[in-house]
C-alpha cells in the first residue's frame, strides 16, 4: 500500500504544480501536523484517499475548525484495514496552550489509552507531531521529544512511528532510523512510502 506523509512544511511543489500521476496509487495520507486546513482538504480533494492527522503546535484553530474530510486520530487508537492507528498530537512544552502538553501530561494521556491499546493487541503504526525524546527531536527545549513515547516503542514495537515538529531546515534529523522494532521517519514535507 503507497502512503503519502505530510508534515510541517506545504509543499508548493504539491500546491502550485500538482501532478496526479505522481501520486497515483496512494491509498492513504498521514499528517504529523502544522499544516494548514487548507492545505489538507486539498489533499483529500485531490487524492482518492482518506486522510488521518494528527494536530502539531499550530493547528489550534483546529479546535473550532477541524479539516473536512480529515480524520483527527488525536488520543486515538483506529483500525483501518487491519492496520492499528495510535494518535498523539502537540508538542513539548510547559505553556498552559492548546496541543502544547509537559512530560507529564503526555504520559497522562497515554496511560488513559492503555487498555484500548491492550485489548486491541498494540497498534502498528504510531503517529505523533512531536518525536521521541532522542529520537530524531532537537536540542532546544520547545522541539525535544517525549521520553514517554519510547517507552511506549519499548513496549509495543510498532511496525512505523511517523512525526513531524522538527523542519528540514533547522538541521536535525529529517530522514529515517530504526527503533525497537519500528522504523521511524520525519514526515517533515511530503513522502510516499509502502507499507
Amino acid at each position: 500500500m503507497k502512503i503519502l506523509l505530510v508534515s510541517d512544511e506545504e509543499s508548493r511543489y504539491i500546491w502550485d504544480c500538482f501532478d496526479p500521476e505522481v501520486f497515483r496509487g496512494v491509498e492513504l495520507i498521514l499528517s504529523c501536523g502544522d499544516l494548514k486546513r487548507d492545505y489538507l482538504e486539498f489533499l483529500v480533494t485531490m487524492i482518492p484517499a482518506p486522510l488521518f492527522y494528527v494536530p502539531g503546535n499550530h493547528d489550534k484553530d483546529f479546535l473550532n475548525r477541524p479539516p473536512e474530510g480529515c480524520t483527527n486520530l488525536d488520543g486515538r487508537l483506529l483500525s483501518w484495514r487491519g492496520i492499528r492507528f495510535l494518535g498523539l498530537g502537540g508538542c513539548k512544552s510547559a505553556a498552559a496552550r492548546p496541543y502544547e502538553y509537559t512530560e507529564q501530561e503526555m504520559a497522562r494521556r497515554l496511560r488513559r489509552l492503555a487498555k484500548p491499546i491492550r485489548q486491541s493487541g498494540g497498534f502498528d503504526i504510531l503517529l505523533t507531531h512531536a518525536p521521541a525524546w532522542g529520537l530524531g527531536d532537537g536540542q532546544d527545549a520547545f522541539h525535544q521529544g517525549f521520553a514517554c513515547y519510547r517507552t511506549l516503542l519499548e513496549e509495543y514495537h510498532p511496525r512505523y512511528y511517523f512525526f513531524g515538529h522538527q523542519h528540514k531546515g533547522y538541521g536535525r534529523f529529517t530522514g529515517e532510523l530504526r527503533y525497537a522494532g519500528a522504523t521511524l521517519m520525519n514526515a517533515c514535507g511530503y513522502r510516499i512510502i509502502e507499507y
